[in-house]
């Protein structure tokens, strides 16, 4: 049979473009608009309501980048449309084409109700079905300018995301704003073609099926009068209905469509506009709920669902009226789509914590599912988060991404550093906008990896970013293939219950092991320096405020600060947003991020101090006291206790040779820095072993070229290695301190446009070489890296992750270790051989590099360096520029278990209180492979205290446990401070002592219940 399809293609789409679609609307008046530009920021809605207008007619221009400008429309309804479904359409100047990334609006009715988003493929507003002629329309708009940032280029540089170099010119034009009949067959029409003319373009070149459908559309397209669509739209249509009903085969694929609108909570623009987002978003979403009985919605991240709650209460009334009917779903139990990589331990356990409390506190709803469609990655210590929360299921689907290896797997179980396995699903729908296209079914279907053993998977439906979500065309396409032949079988389904049948068909998932790595968007580990810093030291100061707040309390009484402590976490967990803490937003966002973390930081040094003036006695007493909220006993001082401060350790030297090199020795260690500040030598004294490879100097700056194919902020390909530039020449090499106590270099450069100042200390005592990196970076697509080559013969290297480490190859043997070419760590990277090990701390970077070499010496240089600086110019074209600090340490000689306490000491510096004092710790234990992660009061406010703690080695541990205070009993609990059900509680010795043992890398929660010292 001659094989007529692409003839029938093209037919079918000229007479939809041309004739079918606009015969939807086939009667139409235009509405009256008047506007109000609001100045500045965004107006309560009442403000914008009353406010005065100004007459404008279609065609005019408005929106400023970033304004707001209030509509009001008006008209009446003809008489003569009596009976008939009338809608008004109001199209603000809309690209169909980028849903989300443009203007926007919600539209209220007089009295200040929302009715619904207005969004490119979402114009409508429902007026009357049906009519009865002559009833007065009035409604008003709230339209956000938000200006176009992507485009189509999404690596040009621009100035639209910041407001104040955004310009004030108009960007859009009032494109159709009227009042319309809308015709509900020629619109159903539209959805028969569609769905049937999508199905053929994907059956097989020789399927009967495909022919069958040929010839439906080609008789629907022959019963068209294209002078009269309207009047013969019901005879097309009957053309269809037996191609449309021929159900598909028992072995389709089962598609589980959930609605959704995948909502950044920052990227292209701020916060603020979030709020508004999830606001238009929600609005549209209740409505075709009401619309809809089938249609199910999903929303995560419970900071959104907060956002609604303040900012418009009454969309939030109506969002839980349809929680509570089962029909709008909140999933993921996260505050929200965080990074996964570099969050630190606790900071992760919260967004669980946070996230879940808030929807049970809320809607008596908990998740058993994780939903993080677009994160970055996924770090090995997240499956035992995810178990520890309550959650079982974990959704995502940016590994699909990946450049280099295809992912073997859909469904499978994720086993992470501890052992624990999580059942998780990537949708092979392969994105988390599906529109119910047919090409994006039939992908679903032939993508999918698991066949023979399963047969379901998810799609995610919906426009997202503000795009408004699902439309009533995507319900009507999925309706269409509930049960049809040649598609797979589409329902509209909880992802609890997705997860729940998937779970129960597939007996023996493979297993995947460690760290989900995304090949693709690793520079987000190094853009936006500030950003990071900002979170890395919320996170440890939240630890400290915590701590010294709890001992405060239970020690004298001081009121625990539960509100603030609340408020700073959700803070810092929403700024840990996939698209803020990982550099990719606009100036605008991390402009507002870097002052909201000095706020946040004003606020916990304010705890902090306030806990521990409590503690430290009469500041007038001419004492001090050293607390100490490392989690490991440093120069004296336990973990989380406070001591009358001891004289300083003593012995270092300083000594200049011939050569003009200076050597810094405190009996531990030796360090040589040449003439040119780079450090030539680190000598392990007691192990008689050289740290750094021959002739290869460390504390070595290089700058690389960094112009990736595409996504500034977002990416580095490997092809930046190819040029580099080693910054070896220094304008001068000081002695900035020499003194028993600590001895220092200094080292100034200069490069480009920027400046360099490195501080290179030994200090007595302290088995590390400390290097304090000041850069003023003032480069342009450069990258800047802290580069230590160690003569270290090892396959593997440690890199902490949450609640533990895990383990990269050094070598590249395979495509998928290649295409780890930067990496994610914390605190610190450690590198050994059998007896001897190095370890690399910082204070606030995480990206890195690792390569190995073999010199002529046929010894290996195992090369680390530390990813400090980048200078992408896109979203963000100043990304960057300015002045910068890091702080790193060498550690020669080390143990694992010295990685993790550098690391920690690193973040964490001791403080000086003055005081007569001393504070006992509320927590003590024996065996220093066992961190104490948090100690605080229990968020239920009862007083009880909480302690968190996990083996931090990667083997098992036994440690003794003892509470400095009184208590009544003490429980294992999950995240969210509940007793675990199964769990037979801690072993108790006489002394009320706990012994706890550990497996590997195990996360134990205890809860102690208070009691009364007069009890």
């Amino acid at each position: 049979m001659h094989d007529d399809r692409s003839l029938i293609e093209s037919r079918l789409k000229r007479v939809l473009e041309e004739r079918v679609v606009p015969a939807i609307y086939p009667e139409s008046v235009p509405l009256r608009i008047g506007i109000w530009v609001a100045p500045g920021e965004p107006v309560p809605v009442a403000e914008g309501l009353a406010a005065p207008r100004t007459p404008i007619e279609t065609g005019a221009k408005w929106g400023a980048p970033w304004g707001t400008s209030w509509l009001t429309v008006s008209g009446t309804v003809p008489t003569a449309w009596a009976g008939k479904t009338v809608e008004a359409l109001i199209d603000l100047g809309f690209d169909k084409n980028m849903p989300g990334f443009q203007c926007e609006g919600l539209v209220y009715r007089p009295d200040g109700t929302p009715v619904k988003g207005l969004n490119p493929r979402n114009q409508w507003v429902r007026i009357a079905a049906p009519a009865v002629g002559g009833e007065e329309v009035l409604l008003h708009v709230e339209a956000a300018s938000n200006p176009v940032v992507l485009d189509y280029h999404p690596f040009l540089p621009t100035l639209l995301g910041e407001k104040e170099t955004s310009g004030d010119e108009p960007q859009y034009r009032l494109r159709r704003i009227d009042l319309a009949v809308f015709d509900q067959d020629v619109w159903n029409l539209v959805q028969d073609l569609e769905v049937l003319g999508e199905l053929m373009l994907e059956l097989p070149k020789d399927a009967g099926r495909r022919y069958e459908i040929v010839r439906a559309i080609e008789r629907s397209l022959d019963a068209i009068d294209l002078q009269d669509v309207n009047g013969t739209a019901a005879a097309a249509r009957s053309q269809l209905a037996e191609a449309l009903s021929v159900p598909a085969t028992a072995s389709a694929h089962r598609l589980s469509a959930v609605g959704h609108a995948h909502i950044d909570s920052a990227w292209l623009w701020p916060l603020r506009e979030t709020v508004r987002k999830v606001a238009r978003t929600t609005a549209n979403m209740t409505a075709l709920l009401d619309d809809e009985p089938d249609f199910v919605y999903t929303m995560s991240q419970a900071a959104q669902y907060e956002f609604v709650k303040v900012h418009r209460p009454e969309v939030y009334a109506r969002v839980k009226k349809a929680v509570a009917a089962g029909r709008f779903v909140p999933t993921g139990g996260m505050w929200v789509e965080s990074d996964t990589n570099m969050p630190g331990s606790e900071a992760m356990a919260r967004q669980f914590v946070h996230g879940k409390r808030f929807f049970l506190d809320e809607f008596g709803i908990e998740n058993d599912e994780v939903w993080l469609p677009d994160t970055f990655g996924f770090a090995g210590g997240l499956p035992q988060i995810i178990k520890a929360a309550g959650s079982k299921w974990l959704l995502t689907q940016k590994i699909s991404w990946s450049q280099i290896n295809k992912f073997p797997h859909h469904t499978f179980l994720w086993e992470g550093i501890d052992g624990t396995r999580i059942f998780t699903h990537f949708p092979p729908i392969d994105t988390y906008n599906c529109s119910m296209h047919g090409r994006e079914i039939a992908h679903a279907a032939r993508n999918f990896k698991d066949k023979g053993v399963a047969r379901h998977s998810m799609a995610p439906t919906g426009w997202g970013d503000g795009g408004g979500g699902t439309t009533r065309e995507m319900i009507a396409k999925a309706a269409r293939m509930r049960d049809l032949e040649g598609s797979a079988k589409v329902a509209w389904e909880k992802p609890a219950d997705f997860f729940a049948k998937a779970e129960a068909e597939y007996a023996n998932p493979p297993v995947w092991v460690g760290e989900l790595y995304l090949e693709l968007h690793r520079a987000t580990l190094t853009s936006q320096a500030k950003t990071k810093q900002g979170n890395r030291r919320s996170e440890h100061l939240l630890h400290e405020a915590e701590l010294w707040a709890a001992t405060a309390a239970v020690r004298t009484g001081y009121a625990y600060p539960y509100q603030a402590l609340d408020r700073i976490w959700k803070t810092v967990l929403l700024h840990q947003f996939h698209d803020i803490l990982p550099g990719s937003s606009i100036a605008w966002v991390h402009r507002e991020a870097e002052a909201t973390y000095a706020v946040v930081a004003a606020d916990l040094h304010a705890i902090i101090d306030a806990a521990q003036r409590a503690l430290a006695g009469d500041p007038a007493a001419g004492d001090v006291i050293v607390f100490n909220a490392a989690p490991h006993t440093r120069g004296g001082v336990a973990p989380g206790a406070g001591t009358r401060a001891a004289g300083r350790s003593t012995g270092c030297s300083l000594s200049t040779r011939d050569d003009g090199s200076f050597v810094l020795d405190n009996g531990l260690i030796r360090v040589t820095v040449d003439q040119r500040g780079l450090v030539t030598s680190v000598y392990d004294i007691a192990a008689g072993r050289e740290s750094l490879a021959p002739r290869q100097p460390g504390n070595l700056l290089q700058l690389h070229p960094d112009f990736p194919n595409m996504w500034d902020a977002w990416d580095v390909d490997k092809f930046y290695r190819n040029t580099v530039t080693d910054l070896t020449d220094a304008d001068e090499v000081t002695i900035n301190q020499d003194t028993d106590e600590a001895v220092t270099v200094r080292v100034d450069r200069s490069f480009g446009s920027s400046k360099a100042v490195q501080t290179l200390t030994l200090t007595a005592g302290a088995k590390r070489l400390d290097i304090e990196t000041e850069v003023d970076w003032h480069e342009t697509e450069k990258f800047l890296k802290l580069a230590f080559p160690l003569d270290i013969h090892t396959e593997r290297y440690a890199s902490e992750t949450q609640f533990g480490h895990l383990h990269r190859p050094t070598h590249t043997n395979t495509s998928w270790e290649h295409a780890k070419f930067e990496a994610c760590n914390h605190r610190f990277l450690y590198f050994d051989e059998p007896g001897w090990g190095v370890a690399l701390v910082n204070d606030s970077t995480y990206g890195h590099d690792v390569t190995r070499t073999v010199r002529e010496d046929h010894g290996t240089t195992t090369t680390v360096r530390a990813s400090l600086l980048r200078a992408p110019r896109f979203p963000d074209p100043e990304t960057d520029q300015g002045m910068h600090r890091f702080r790193h340490a060498l550690v020669p000689g080390a143990v694992i278990g010295d990685a993790v306490r550098e690391g920690w000491a690193i973040n964490l510096p001791e403080r000086r209180i003055p005081g007569d004092t001393e504070v006992a710790p509320l927590v003590g234990m024996d065996n220093a492979a066992v961190i104490v992660s948090a100690v605080k009061l229990a968020d239920d406010t009862s007083g009880d205290v909480v302690v968190r703690v996990y083996e931090a080695r990667g083997g098992r541990a036994e440690t003794r446990l003892t509470a400095g205070f009184p208590h009544a009993g003490v429980a294992i609990c999950d995240l969210l401070e509940r007793r675990v059900a199964d769990s037979e509680g801690p072993e108790l010795e006489a002394d009320g002592a706990i012994r706890l043992k550990l497996r590997p890398f195990e996360l134990v929660t205890l809860r102690f219940t208070r009691r009364s010292t007069g009890a």
